[in-house]
């Protein structure tokens, strides 16, 4: 049976980019040995999306938050740089922070019900 899913972000500078998720976002995390970091995740989702063959298999990774402004305000506070505004889709409102090290990781308020917090 599933148990959980395992979610891997390739970084050119892991120990930054570790480093980001722990002071930064503040996710608790255990030490697998020699300080490589796995972190808890927020509660989770998935969603699959309809694609035209060129972007078929193509997975994104997106935090989640009730509140967009409110986020992104805490965030820029302990020095977070977004790539982008604020961008609508039919499913949330959107922005993209820089993870050191790593690069993009897309942040959005949804618009749908949401299924992470189901039992």
């Amino acid at each position: 049976m599933i148990t959980g899913a395992h979610t891997i972000i390739h970084a050119t500078d892991a120990a930054a980019a570790r480093a980001f998720f722990r002071d930064v976002l503040g996710l608790p995390n255990v030490d697998a040995g020699d300080g490589w970091l796995i972190f808890k995740s927020p509660p989770a989702e998935v969603a699959v999306h309809p694609a035209d063959p060129l972007d078929s298999g193509h997975i994104q990774l997106y935090l989640m938050c009730d509140d967009l402004e409110a986020t992104i305000a805490e965030l820029r506070a302990k020095g977070v740089e977004f790539v982008d505004g604020i961008t609508q889709a039919g499913w949330g409102r959107i922005i993209t922070l820089e993870v050191p090290g790593a690069g993009p990781l897309g942040l959005y308020q949804p618009y749908h019900p949401v299924a992470h917090n189901l039992v």
